[in-house]
């Protein structure tokens, strides 16, 4: 699932947007000032388990919203979910083309309304049960009739029409209308004779019985909220069982914390907040035994306006400012910000300046606007959109509209993000050379008054999946939450009629070059509109201890991300480095390890049908 970055750090589905140092803590740390202990056992230096058994621990900087994979949307969260569960399909670690899951083929009718997977036989539930195309079918059959199931992954099957599994190895899914995302099928798949126990699946948190049945290359043994996230290492994974015993992911609310602990081995490998700041990658380039890894990222980070919060049978609620509402005043916003500054002065050159809504890492989806379309930074062009839309400035030099109320705006912000805090300041510098005064409202929670519609900006970002298809879905009419206030697979509330009737023609597109063309007029419709702005794409800026990983596997294999993977290669495949084979299993304790290169064989479709590499967020950051 997408995530979203990914994102806001109380935000949906895979967003990311993880606590970072401050600029002192992280010049401390540079210094080598900063080295606070470790509350949570021993190093892996200082401490081997008396039964061998070896530990990796990964710091993180997002906690888990949800173990159940019908709620969970934070990235963290579906990460950890694609340890615990098998899904239909895979991506190949090296170019993320599709491949074998629990399914181990699937074909399609000539019609493509029709999709029939083989279910593998050598695939079962930690608890001794089989995994059979039953578990699968039930599933999807309880996403598509409980709401409640369906917060996370509604959107995968809304176009279904019947999920039948006529035998154990048989799964069959019928189609309203041709759905192009049928070979990326991100849902964990779960076991129906523990899952149909529930009762209420919108409150249901699957945290009150440990271990947890799964069937993916891990079993979740131990959790603690706002604090680790315990699994052990599932033997009878059909794919071969991981090298480590132990895997702990460890919640630091503090990154500075997070980059001391990796300085002194008691951590191997730290994610970021969804990346190293710049302060904290510089220091740790110059560190002996740590290795930083500095790639294109899979997410962007973007301005987004109100576009005035609603339900989906149109009821308004929220306090969004209705100057908002006009194109002007959002383009002319969007123009004032100086997108050179902020890759150069903000994030430090760990980024690219943004433009489409999807990264440049996709390049199938990466799109661009043209010459006369682009939003280019021209203070002087905004100013005279202003005037149009008639905000002029006043004898005190502030924008006032025709009530002779002067223009001013609130933006949302992380309070633990200096990115959101640093280019809040530039944003007050530039709008008030506009006329335009900003309150940047630093939150610890950014979700209620977002949900709640009572907002004018705020600092967005998502993960994005090869497929693109989840992070177009949140800004569907169809998104809106039924209710006002309510929790929704909405980003921001955008419904645009020509928007919807684009997502429906390429969801519904099996040409991957006539989709991809029908995704960029989407991007394209986003940018026009202006109620999603894209200042960045942040690399993926991350470390681990070379003392403790003996090399470690991206996702490309050209110059990718380590944390967040579509996948579970790069914790399935870790290996102890030679010398440091154990670890802590206390809460969060030391952790050794190693990730390889993963070899996976492309599936061939039976029956003639076709193949697609086709994928939807692995979380939904990212969703940070």
């Amino acid at each position: 699932m997408v995530t979203r970055f990914p994102s806001r750090s109380s935000r949906p589905r895979g967003r990311l947007r993880i606590l970072l140092a401050s600029g002192a803590a992280a010049s401390a740390l540079a210094a080598g000032s900063v080295v606070p202990g470790n509350p949570f056992g021993p190093s892996p230096q200082e401490a081997r388990a008396a039964d061998g058994k070896s530990t990796l621990t990964v710091a993180v900087a997002q906690s888990v919203d949800s173990l159940s994979p019908f709620l969970a949307q934070r990235l963290v969260s579906t990460s950890i979910h694609r340890l615990m569960y098998d899904y239909l399909t895979n991506y190949d670690a090296k170019d993320s083309r599709t491949i074998p899951g629990l399914a181990t083929e699937w074909e399609t009718s000539a019609d493509k309304l029709t999709w029939t997977y083989t279910i593998r036989s050598d695939s079962k539930w930690s608890d001794g049960e089989k995994a059979t195309a039953e578990d699968a079918a039930w599933t999807f059959n309880t996403m598509m009739t409980d709401e409640g199931a369906a917060t996370s992954n509604g959107s995968f099957v809304g176009n279904f029409k019947k999920v039948t599994a006529p035998s154990p190895d048989k799964l069959v899914i019928e189609l309203k209308q041709p759905q192009a995302t049928m070979t990326a099928l991100d849902v964990p798949i779960v076991p129906r004779h523990v899952w149909e126990k529930v009762g209420d699946f919108s409150k249901f948190n699957n945290d009150t019985k440990f271990p947890i049945v799964g069937n993916g290359p891990f079993i979740l043994t131990d959790y603690k909220v706002d604090s680790y996230v315990k699994l052990k290492a599932n033997k009878d994974f059909w794919r071969g069982a991981p090298k480590f015993d132990e895997l702990v992911f460890r919640y630091y609310k503090d990154q500075d914390a997070a980059v001391a602990a990796l300085r002194k081995g008691e951590v191997s490998f730290v994610a970021g907040s969804p990346s190293l700041t710049p302060a904290q990658a510089a220091s740790l380039k110059t560190t002996d035994n740590i290795k930083v890894n500095d790639a294109p990222g899979r997410r962007f980070y973007a301005l987004a306006a109100n576009p005035g919060a609603r339900t989906k049978d149109g009821k308004k609620f929220g306090d969004g400012h209705e100057a908002l509402l006009d194109q002007r005043v959002r383009r002319a916003l969007f123009m004032a910000v100086d997108r050179t500054t902020i890759i150069d002065k903000v994030f430090q050159g760990y980024a690219m300046e943004g433009e489409g809504y999807i990264p440049p890492r996709y390049d199938s989806y990466f799109w661009k606007p043209t010459a006369e379309q682009k939003l280019a930074h021209d203070p002087a062009k905004a100013g005279a959109l202003l005037d149009q839309a008639g905000y002029r400035k006043n004898s005190a030099g502030k924008r006032t509209g025709k009530d002779g109320k002067a223009l001013d705006f609130r933006i949302l912000c992380h309070a633990t993000d200096p990115n959101d805090k640093a280019i809040g300041k530039y944003l007050q510098e530039w709008w008030g050379d506009l006329g335009i005064g900003l309150k940047v409202d630093c939150r610890d929670n950014v979700s209620d008054p977002w949900y709640a519609g009572e907002y004018d900006l705020a600092f967005d970002g998502w993960s994005v999946n090869p497929d693109p298809d989840f992070v177009m879905s949140i800004h569907t009419c169809a998104a809106l939450p039924a209710k006002a206030k309510e929790s929704a697979a909405t980003d921001n509330f955008i419904c645009d009629k020509q928007y919807d009737e684009l997502y429906a023609k390429q969801l519904a597109e099996y040409d991957p070059a006539k989709r991809a063309d029908l995704v960029k007029r989407m991007e394209s419709r986003l940018y026009d509109t202006g109620y999603m702005n894209v200042m960045a794409y942040p690399n993926a800026v991350e470390a681990y201890r070379t003392d403790q990983i003996e090399s470690i596997t991206t996702m490309p294999s050209d110059a990718g991300n380590i944390y967040g993977q579509d996948g579970y290669w790069s914790w399935w495949s870790a290996v102890p480095a030679a010398g440091a084979s154990g670890g802590s299993s206390g809460d969060g304790g030391g952790s050794t390890g190693v990730l390889i290169g993963v070899g996976v064989a492309v599936v061939v479709l039976a029956g003639g049908g076709l193949l697609f590499a086709m994928r939807r967020r692995s979380t939904a950051e990212d969703r940070e």
